[in-house]
């Protein structure tokens, strides 16, 4: 533990969310469909055949859930605008019902007190782009640049920090090499192409911003460091391809206008020698990187998993989440130092950090004990402060996530929120988590005293 448990003045406390998880109604008020509500409507998609339909109904409910956050004291929430909300077919006519709701969203915010941190795409791509090819289509990233030079000029006097793309790494793995999310290809050639689409969208969007935004805007990865299972020469290159696929193969591009020498070993003929004007577009300074972690990566050296030939490694005396990741609280914190060595120390933000553990029932009184995910909150705020304390820029703090919502294809089955959601009925109950997390807020730094309904 450090010795001063308080952080910096200015530092945000906040939680996160994203639109499809949470929203419902995706077809309410002229809205068009997203490939996550044609994923989940497509049979076998989805853990239980859950959709997004109804989700935690925070379209309607959200004067509700901003008055919860106000109640946790939260001083900063980032949230996801529904790309096909705003633009039914991606393009072209503006729904103004949509836009109406997120202008009232960030209204309702402001009054709260809470400073919005927005982020234009977490995954939800308007299905009518994806006919024209999605990722895929080299148009995007002037598509992309176009919703966002619309919604910094519906938004930006009132929101000052703007998120492009939320993990990309993800979008590309998932959706176009294993096809486990939406749009659910499977191709080692389409991959590449969308990781690289994905980040000429996000160099797109930083200069639409430059051109008429007047605050911050950044780029969120998930990051997993990947430590050799063993001492072999093998393991150690495994590892190495394994970070350069997830972690460097986004920020290499961003911060030094390359990718990292092991991509074409990853991809072999499907990895490309992309345009150097594309790279310089990428390479455009960001105000804030956002760092999402949950987890590492022990990595051995394995023949059979295509195509970084490499494997996790289970480890038998750590505590693992319902979604398999290990606890590893440690490895934030090099993490942390890590980024902020390699690549000149910029702001951070901690914009996603949470835990899916078995929660039970709601007790009488309105109760959800969950104490290993208090654990999980402590020991992983402790790693940040670890990480401030030894000079690294961090300047907030988001929750993962703040409501139990859909977790993309596993459906309902996994609980991330610190508050309990009652998917028939609606109820909102704060899970003993949230109120720990109310006393960090409460004192602006860590507390080894867990949070009590009444205080």
């Amino acid at each position: 533990m450090t010795n001063d448990r308080r952080f910096p003045p200015g530092f945000l406390w906040g939680a996160a969310t994203a639109a499809y998880q949470i929203e419902g109604s995706p077809l309410a008020d002229g809205a068009g469909p997203s490939i996550w509500h044609r994923f989940a409507h497509t049979p076998g998609r989805m853990r239980d055949g859950d959709t997004g339909d109804l989700a935690c109904d925070h379209y309607r409910r959200w004067q509700e859930d901003l008055d919860l956050m106000a109640a946790l004291g939260l001083t900063a929430y980032r949230f996801s605008i529904s790309w096909s909300r705003l633009f039914a077919e991606g393009r072209g006519a503006v729904n103004p019902a949509g836009a109406g709701f997120y202008d009232r969203l960030v209204d309702g915010l402001l009054a709260r007190g809470i400073e919005p941190m927005v982020t234009l795409y977490h995954w939800d791509l308007p299905a009518a782009l994806d006919d024209r090819g999605g990722w895929l289509n080299p148009d995007i990233a002037g598509w992309f640049a176009d919703y966002a030079h619309f919604t910094y000029k519906l938004l930006d006097g009132r929101v000052r920090r703007w998120v492009t793309l939320n993990e990309p790494w993800v979008i590309a793995d998932a959706g176009y090499l294993f096809g486990v999310h939406a749009p659910g290809h499977q191709s080692p050639f389409e991959a590449p192409i969308a990781s690289h689409n994905l980040l000429r969208a996000h160099g797109a969007a930083v200069a639409a911003y430059r051109s008429v935004g007047r605050h911050e805007i950044g780029l969120v990865v998930n990051l997993e460091p990947k430590v050799p299972a063993s001492e072999s020469a093998e393991d150690q290159l495994a590892a190495k391809r394994a970070d350069a696929y997830m972690n460097r193969h986004y920020l290499d591009p961003v911060f030094r206008g390359h990718y990292p020498a092991e991509m074409r070993e990853v991809f072999g003929d499907a990895w490309r020698d992309w345009p150097a004007a594309d790279l310089r577009s990428i390479a455009q300074p960001i105000d804030f990187l956002g760092v999402n972690y949950y987890t590492r990566g022990v990595t051995r050296h394995d023949a059979g998993q295509w195509p970084l030939a490499a494997s996790s490694v289970r480890q038998q005396d750590s505590t693992y989440t319902t979604t398999g990741w290990e606890v590893f609280p440690a490895a934030l914190t090099s993490l942390l130092r890590r980024v902020a060595d390699d690549y000149g120390n910029p702001p951070l933000f901690i914009t996603e950090n949470g835990s899916a553990f078995y929660d039970p029932p709601v007790a009488s009184g309105g109760r959800v004990a969950d104490p290993l995910r208090i654990d999980y909150l402590r020991r992983h705020l402790d790693a940040v402060k670890a990480a401030i304390d030894a000079g690294v820029d961090v300047r907030g703090y988001f929750v993962w996530s703040l409501l139990d919502n859909l977790e993309w294809a596993q459906g309902y089955s996994q609980r991330f929120g610190i508050v309990h959601v009652d998917f028939a009925t609606q109820q909102r109950t704060l899970k003993d988590s949230a109120h720990y997390y109310r006393r960090v807020i409460q004192r602006h730094g860590l507390t080894d005293v867990e949070g009590s309904r009444d205080d």
